[in-house]
């Protein structure tokens, strides 16, 4: 399973053919939204600021990571600055590939990164592949973000986004913050880090499922546009290919 799989069911974003109206009408229309969209980026500004307020856990486990560099802990991945964001990326040990819709969020990391490590921010992407796989996969996507494996540590059991055969037996798991029935053995995920002026590392977020919504760049413009994202409600991103397998 997939992660358009496990998506709450919307209401398609179906193309609502409104009404034609003068420039004027329209202008009366546009500026009432106006005022309801700086309503929300008001709400969204409170939001973020009760994130960053958030408690944090200090991290005793030592996690070690195979990179292209070698063995690396967690602290190597803050790469000397203070903060570390990780994305979890659905590519288990066994699969060919990583999975289409972690893909479609991962097309738009490589570009954020140079902007990121201008804010005491490091940024890598973590999956149970073993790095070989891992390795092919990201040369044949094209990618250029740091991408590590967490294979043979328990890493994506501790930030649940890995799940084990006893768990898939048992027809539940522990994902975005409540037990839920068993959709995958890998699911996906975003978490933060800072780490102190001593060295200590603290975890101080995560989130899964749609919460990842704000990292894709493709639905904020689909979003704007009449027919907005135009997905299928039994299975929201059926539509995303990997980038190499859209027809042309």
């Amino acid at each position: 399973m997939k992660l358009e799989e496990m998506e709450p069911k919307i209401e398609a974003n179906q193309m609502n053919h409104p009404e034609t109206v003068s420039r004027a009408e329209w202008l009366v229309a546009r500026k009432d939204l106006l005022s309801r969209e700086k309503e929300f980026t008001r709400q969204r500004d409170a939001l973020s600021a009760a994130r960053r307020r958030l408690p944090m856990v200090k991290i005793d486990k030592g996690y070690v990571f195979d990179g292209p560099d070698g063995k690396q802990t967690l602290a190597d991945l803050f790469d000397g600055r203070s903060q570390l964001i990780v994305y979890h990326f659905m590519f288990g040990p066994d699969w060919e590939e990583g999975c289409k819709s972690c893909s479609y969020l991962a097309d738009h990391f490589d570009g954020g990164i140079v902007h990121l490590v201008h804010r005491d921010v490091s940024f890598a992407v973590v999956s149970r592949a073993p790095l070989p796989n891992i390795e092919a996969f990201k040369k044949r996507m094209g990618w250029r973000f740091k991408w590590v494996s967490s294979y043979g540590n328990e890493f994506n059991f501790d930030y649940h986004v890995s799940f084990t055969k006893d768990e898939e037996a048992k027809g539940k798991v522990y994902y975005n913050f409540e037990t839920t029935e068993f959709m995958c053995d890998e699911l996906p995920g975003l978490s933060v880090f800072h780490k102190n002026e001593d060295g200590e590392i603290f975890h101080s977020y995560s989130c899964y499922a749609r919460g990842l919504d704000l990292l894709v760049g493709t639905y904020n413009f689909l979003d704007l546009v009449p027919k907005g994202r135009d997905e299928d409600p039994a299975s929201t991103m059926s539509w995303v290919r990997h980038h190499d397998r859209y027809e042309a």
